[in-house]
């Protein structure tokens, strides 16, 4: 028989609390405390063991490219070509070094996330007060806890006075939650909306609290946020993927090329030992040994150049994974906005009548007799104040910060007028009344400001203020008021209502008949609004083929207020409420992630669920956040972006790319920095093929025609190594086209895009052919030894024309909006001077088994290698012509 599953903490009664929890309103005894202690484990977060260097230098050896350079160095010292060896076998290191660093990195989310425990608590032991560690805190403990603390533990409230919490690194809600600790409330209420209790790592913003723990440790909701990251698998990108697919590819066709070769000389009754070292050149030939290496100096010149832009790399594939990107999951507050409350329309007088406000900028200018009272009300009946030592931030309530920002826009300083206008009596705020009030010794009359929820504020006015004076209030005013208050609610602003009463005396301690006969003065909205680039940005990544999606905490009012104003939600898209989300089967998901881009009030498994769904539809994710609720979600994304500036250490340690200026704008740059590696490698990969399949193929060919090898596996270790890899570094800065953010993201699940496996085959087979034939020649024309020189240097020389028309596969070699690339300059030159040295000093001539060819030997070299860039050209245009 299955039981009933108990209710959560915020929906039981606290008698049901206390008697779940065997404790009771007086706390623990000492040795209880201590017995539960042992019980569920100290009050702190676990983490998995990290990894061994061992086990992380196994990792990177078995890496399939990886494998390939490690056997193409075993193959260069077997044939004693031990420069070769040397530096292939410095890649493997010098790669496997990097990748244990940024691994070792890597592992710090988790510790980052216990830093944010709060270190003490003020407990009731012995039924007396005491201050413990918080880690020695245990469910059925009641801690107190006053505005400035952050909360050690989940907390079910027991006594709560004006208290607020800043909840916003846990529901991504940027106003702090107002807490009741007598509502008893559903059990399918969500996380943000559980006034009841409080949560570990939350900061009491204001007022005083009492509350029982429920929860410690692992168990508390960041507790299950460690969990969720602590669980998440390392994921491949999707470079990584694809240049794994790469080598693998790769080693099968070497395998089945080495294979072929061996029955082929067996036909022929060659010897054994020969015949094995032109199938060892073959496997060398097939192995672009520059490929990693010069992948990875791409993206690392890649993040050179974000990082002057306010985009820090942490993990280097995250370059080309943010080219990649088709969606963009932002989090709201501080990502998409500023997350700083500020008030944007006021209303007084005839605002109610002509039924909107009036926006702050256009009042300042006018700034009439009636906006005084306002503004007044707005800094005096305030408990906020400007932070010293932080300038531009404030101490206490965003919302009355805002109102602080208020009074400068008009030129009034909130510390002066204090100062001139003291407060002499107050009665603060409390989540019953929904209001404040304080009174003020203004030109020797004593003014009380009242200031709240409009809805509780209006039934205690008689009269309203106008430009004309005061004058009684009537039920067409209240009915005004309350319509321009719902108009602006529905504009996704947060309301507040202002009114003051002239006193005759100063209100004694226990006087609490002070809110009444008021006279309305008016109301501000208030919003944390979307930061002004945002909208040109999500702009340019709709152009560019990216979605981009709001997943938040907040409301869905307030956020799709918000993503109207970025465009962000356009007709036809849909939003979805985390208590939606949670309704839905993982396929129901799947096929309404594509046309929803707002999620509000989810949960950070919410979010984690989101992203997962968006990647098994197909779309390569980027996930940007700031708070510890967004870390899982950041580490599960194809690229996770956090916000430097206002991201937690947790979110930071989570990603793979963090925004230095926590612009969204910089992910525009981000995105066309990372088209440009992506289609740089892209660049990189079918230099270096071609030049590998046009070795395989004249090896193959003579082998097949029963010739003696037209090259050596030295020759191929030295085109590979000496006069591909410079050429191809070049290719991998070449500057971005001018056309990259009007394409759409390449979807493809690898590096070989049909067009681009054509042009390798293409121009592999061509330079085999011109290569094959120079041998050909070389041998008629004197020998063997020429023809195989002919044919190495056809083969290189080739090589390295090819990299001037490779910079674009449809505009001619003499064509490039973008300018010249003065590294390819740079880098023939280098090449050409290593080739010369190879080919006229005796003893390097010599170790290469080369010779001196003549003039007329010369002509024939050029003029086939020069036949290797009109193919290309060739082929450029007939794609121009669209034939």
């Amino acid at each position: 028989m299955d039981h009933p599953k108990p209710k959560p903490w915020h929906a039981q009664p606290l008698s049901q609390v206390y008697e779940t929890l065997h404790s009771s309103e007086d706390g623990l005894r000492d040795a209880e405390a201590t017995e539960r202690l042992q019980t569920h484990g100290p009050n702190t977060l676990r983490a998995k063991p990290p990894k061994s260097i061992l086990r992380m230098l196994k990792e990177q050896l078995l890496d399939p490219m990886v494998l390939i350079l490690i056997g193409a160095a075993l193959f260069s010292a077997l044939l004693q070509e031990w420069t070769e060896a040397i530096v292939i076998g410095t890649i493997v290191v010098v790669n496997a070094v990097i990748g244990i660093v940024q691994e070792k990195k890597a592992q710090s989310s988790l510790e980052a996330l216990r830093n944010m425990r709060a270190p003490t608590a003020r407990v009731l032991r012995e039924g007396e007060e005491s201050i413990l560690p918080a880690s020695e805190l245990v469910p059925g403990d009641i801690v107190f806890l006053r505005d400035g603390d952050m909360v050690p533990a989940d907390l079910r409230l027991v006594d709560a006075a004006n208290l607020k919490v800043q909840e916003a690194s846990l529901t991504g809600e940027s106003v702090p939650s107002e807490k009741d600790a007598d509502v008893l409330l559903a059990a399918d209420c969500p996380l943000g909306d559980r006034c009841n209790m409080l949560y570990a790592s939350s900061i009491v913003t204001y007022g005083r609290a009492t509350g029982v723990v429920v929860a410690t440790g692992m168990d508390t909701q960041v507790g299950n946020i460690a969990d969720l990251l602590d669980n998440q698998d390392e994921l491949d990108t999707p470079i990584k993927r694809k240049l794994n697919a790469v080598g693998k590819t790769l080693t099968v066709i070497g395998l089945i090329v080495c294979v072929l070769i061996f029955l082929l000389g067996a036909l022929y009754h060659r010897p054994l030992i020969p015949q094995f070292l032109v199938a060892i050149s073959l496997a060398i030939s097939i192995i672009p040994e520059g490929l990693p290496a010069t992948a990875t100096i791409v993206m690392a010149l890649g993040v050179q150049r974000m990082a002057k832009k306010n985009a820090l790399i942490r993990k280097l594939p995250a370059v080309e994974t943010l080219g990649s990107a088709t969606v963009i999951c932002s989090d709201k507050t501080g990502t998409l906005t500023l997350n700083q409350m500020t008030v944007t329309h006021i209303a007084v007088n005839g605002d109610f009548a002509a039924g909107q406000g009036t926006p702050v900028a256009e009042a300042a200018q006018r700034h009439p007799k009636v906006y005084q009272e306002l503004i007044y009300a707005a800094a005096l009946c305030n408990d906020a104040s400007l932070d010293p030592d932080h300038p531009g931030q404030i101490i206490g309530d965003p919302t009355e910060g805002a109102l602080i920002y208020l009074a400068q826009a008009f030129g009034i300083d909130h510390e002066d007028l204090e100062e001139t206008y003291p407060r002499l009596f107050e009665q603060p705020f409390d989540s019953d009344r929904k209001r404040m009030t304080t009174v003020h010794r203004i030109q020797d009359r004593n003014i009380a400001y009242t200031k709240g929820a409009v809805d509780e504020l209006l039934p205690l006015c008689t009269h309203m203020l106008t430009a004309a004076g005061v004058r009684p209030m009537t039920e067409t005013d209240r009915r005004q008021i309350l319509s321009l208050c719902n108009q602006m609610s529905e504009q996704a602003l947060r309301v507040l209502g202002f009114a003051m009463r002239t006193l005759e005396h100063i209100p004694g301690e226990e006087d609490d008949s002070v809110e009444c006969d008021l006279t309305f003065v008016g109301i501000t909205g208030m919003i944390d609004p979307p930061r002004k680039e945002v909208a040109r940005s999500v702009a340019t990544c709709q152009q560019a083929g990216i979605r981009t999606v709001m997943i938040t905490g907040d409301h869905k009012v307030t956020a799709l207020a918000i993503a109207r104003e970025l465009g962000i939600y356009r007709p036809g898209n849909t939003v979805l409420s985390g208590d939606e989300l949670d309704a839905m089967s993982e396929e129901d998901l799947d096929a309404a992630v594509g046309t929803t881009t707002v999620f509000s009030r989810v949960s950070p498994a919410d979010k984690l669920r989101i992203i997962q769904s968006l990647k098994r539809t197909g779309e390569v994710t980027a996930m940007t956040g700031d708070g510890v609720n967004d870390s899982p979600a950041l580490k599960a994304a194809d690229i996770g972006v956090a916000m430097g500036v206002t991201g937690t250490d947790v979110a930071k340690d989570a990603s793979d790319m963090i925004l230095l200026d926590d612009s969204f704008t910089t992910i525009a740059y981000a995105i066309k920095e990372g088209r440009r590696v992506y289609r740089n490698i892209q660049k990189v990969i079918q230099f270096l093929l071609v030049g590998n399949i046009a070795e395989i193929l004249t090896l193959f060919l003579a082998t097949a025609l029963n010739w003696e090898a037209p090259l050596l596996a030295v020759h191929i270790l030295w085109v590979n190594l000496a006069t591909a890899t410079l050429p191809a570094l070049a290719l991998g800065v070449d500057p971005a086209s001018k056309n990259i953010m009007k394409h759409p993201p390449v979807r493809s699940g690898t590096l070989f895009e049909r067009d681009l496996v054509r042009r390798v085959v293409t121009q592999g087979i061509f330079v085999a052919l011109l290569t094959t034939a120079a041998y050909w020649i070389g041998v008629r024309m004197a020998d063997h030894t020429t023809g195989q020189t002919m044919a190495f240097c056809v083969l290189a020389l080739s090589q390295m024309l090819r990299a001037f028309n490779q910079r674009s596969n449809t505009e001619p070699i003499w064509v490039r909006a973008e300018g010249i690339n003065p590294w390819l300059i740079v880098s023939f030159g280098v090449s050409a001077l290593l080739m010369a040295a190879i080919l006229w000093i005796p003893p390097l001539q010599s170790a290469f088994q080369l010779t001196t060819l003549s003039g007329l030997s010369w002509l024939v070299v050029l003029g086939l290698s020069l036949l290797s860039i009109l193919q290309v050209e060739v082929s450029k245009a007939i794609r121009r012509l669209g034939i």
